[in-house]
């Protein structure tokens, strides 16, 4: 059974494994210290018998939110986790005022824009080579 909850201090070390494990350019522990002192940042983990197998944030921008780092360990993945603590990231974004969502996703990311759509979100644009280690263009979602 996968839980959700607000991600604490205490889960940083454990995020940042993960992160550096999913992504070819992955935050620093400190860049997700820093994200949980700040006010306007909302992050979430999802749990499976109190093991992180993900995490996902959002940053609110005057009333828009800036979705972050959505990853699952690879092990996890392809069981609803991602869909689940999106979810519950808009539900709770929506209660602090968030009245629209947007992200980047890698051109060939076929999973994520998959999810993302099944979410509500519809491409709107394209950031060119956006992405580095490789190069790709990013797919510019809103949710509205």
């Amino acid at each position: 059974m996968i839980t959700v909850r607000l991600m604490e201090e205490k889960d940083v070390e454990t995020v940042s494994v993960l992160e550096q494990e999913i992504f070819s350019m992955p935050w620093s522990k400190q860049a997700f210290y820093d994200t949980l002192q700040d006010s306007k940042a909302m992050y979430l983990v999802a749990l499976d018998a109190n093991a992180i197998v993900g995490y996902c944030g959002v940053y609110d921008i005057a009333g828009e939110g800036d979705v972050m780092n959505v990853a699952v360990a690879k092990e996890h993945r392809g069981k609803g986790i991602a869909y689940q603590m999106l979810s519950e990231l808009f539900c709770l974004g929506s209660k602090k005022g968030i009245k629209a969502f947007t992200l980047e996703v890698r051109a060939g990311n076929a999973p994520a824009i998959h999810l993302y759509e099944k979410l509500g979100f519809v491409t709107e644009g394209i950031r060119k080579n956006f992405y580095e280690k490789p190069i790709e263009d990013a797919l510019i979602m809103w949710k509205r």
